[in-house]
Formats: C-alpha cells, sequence, structure tokens
C-alpha cells in the first residue's frame, strides 16, 4: 500500500476561516496563481458563488456580498488582486481598533436612582418653563424618592431628594428651597407592599396548584 500521497492535518497549512473548508482555500490560491487578471476575476466570482451557496441561510441579510468579498481577501491574506465590486479591505483596516464606545457617565453613589433618571431630568430640562414642567420635575422627584426607599431605607427627607436632584442636574433643577412636599414615605412604599403581596399570593398558589398535581398523580399510581 502506498502511502506517499497521503496529507496530515499537522502538515496542511492552517485554513485561514475554517468555516469554509480547504477546497475553498486551493481554490483561492490557484486564482492568486492564474496570471491573466480576466481570467482571476472570474475565478474570484465563480468562489463568491461557491462560499454563498455554502451559507445560503444569510443570502437576505443586507450586505451579504460585500461580507463574502471582504472574507475572500482575508482567506487570501490579501495577496489577492482582483476588481471587486465593494471597496477592496486591506489587512491595516481588518487589525484596526474600533473606537472606544461612550458609557454613560453615572453617579456611583447614586446608582440606586437607575440610569434613566438622567434622561428623564434632560428631557425636563429641555422643556419650557410652566406648570406642565413643574409637574414633571415633581415626578421625577418623587419617582427619585421611591428609589431611594426602595434601596432598605424606611425614610428619607425632602430636603436629600433635592439636594440629589440639584446635583444630578447640574444646578438646573433646584427645588432645595421649595415649599411644596413630596409623597409621604408611607404612601411610596404601599405600591411597593402591595406588590411584594401579590407576587407572594402568586406564589402560593402555584404551590397549592403543584401539591394538587403532584397529590393528583400519587392517586393515580
Amino acid at each position: 500500500m502506498h502511502t506517499q500521497n497521503l496529507e496530515y492535518n499537522t502538515e496542511r497549512e492552517q485554513l485561514v476561516i475554517p468555516e469554509y473548508g480547504r477546497h475553498i482555500q486551493k481554490m483561492i490560491d490557484h486564482a492568486i496563481a492564474t496570471e491573466d487578471r480576466e481570467e482571476r476575476n472570474k475565478v474570484a466570482k465563480a468562489i463568491i458563488g461557491v462560499m454563498g451557496n455554502m451559507q445560503p441561510h444569510l443570502r437576505d441579510v443586507a450586505d451579504f456580498q460585500h461580507k463574502l468579498w471582504d472574507q475572500l481577501f482575508i482567506i487570501s491574506k490579501f495577496r489577492l488582486d482582483v476588481d471587486a465590486p465593494y471597496p477592496v479591505l486591506t489587512q491595516e483596516e481588518l487589525m484596526q481598533r474600533p473606537e472606544p464606545l461612550e458609557y454613560p457617565q453615572n453617579h456611583p453613589k447614586y446608582r440606586f436612582y437607575g440610569n434613566n433618571i438622567i434622561r428623564m431630568i434632560n428631557v425636563a430640562n429641555s422643556w419650557e418653563d410652566g406648570d406642565l414642567k413643574e409637574a414633571l420635575i415633581f415626578t421625577i422627584a418623587n419617582h427619585m424618592k421611591k428609589c431611594f426607599l426602595n434601596w432598605n431605607k424606611d425614610t428619607v427627607e425632602d430636603d436629600v431628594i433635592f439636594k440629589h436632584l440639584f446635583e444630578l442636574s447640574d444646578g438646573q433643577i433646584d427645588l432645595q428651597n421649595s415649599d411644596e412636599d413630596l409623597s409621604n414615605s408611607m404612601s411610596l412604599m404601599k405600591t411597593k407592599k402591595r406588590y411584594s403581596n401579590n407576587n407572594s399570593n402568586n406564589n402560593n398558589g402555584k404551590k397549592y396548584r403543584s401539591n394538587n398535581n403532584n397529590n393528583y398523580k400519587k392517586r393515580r399510581n
């Protein structure tokens, strides 16, 4: 038995994109070695067709063809010189680091208010002065008070909420000298307790139904 022509994976060139297999990579190597540019373009388009047929579930995805051409150049290690219908991807562009994402600027010591409170404050600041804006501001302040109480607190003074609101709004919303009071702590906590009781009752009901089902199964057995 002749073994001279056997190939072992350890001796083969490492695949650039393993999902396409070794045959695609060999076809691309053939295209690179093709001297006639017109013929090389035809081979490249044929390879793109084969690559597309290997991923039919992506045919309706936007820029699917563009992605295939980019992958073609990546597999060729950017040695393939053909006329592509899209801007040719370069190795420098592939290795370029993306711009860092801008994360929301939170106030760590006030994280119990959540990220949405800043958005609500920004909306209030964008409104014209008037009764509607004032109502929104006090709604925000009451929401902040409720969030504060949910942070395992029994009570909080309105002055504390007004001070936090002043800081979070960069001084644009100042209720520190306001004569109007926020909702009292008890009324804000009632909603929380009522929700907790409903969940407890629902859980008890589920347990009761589960026990009945188990008993029913036992009786049948």
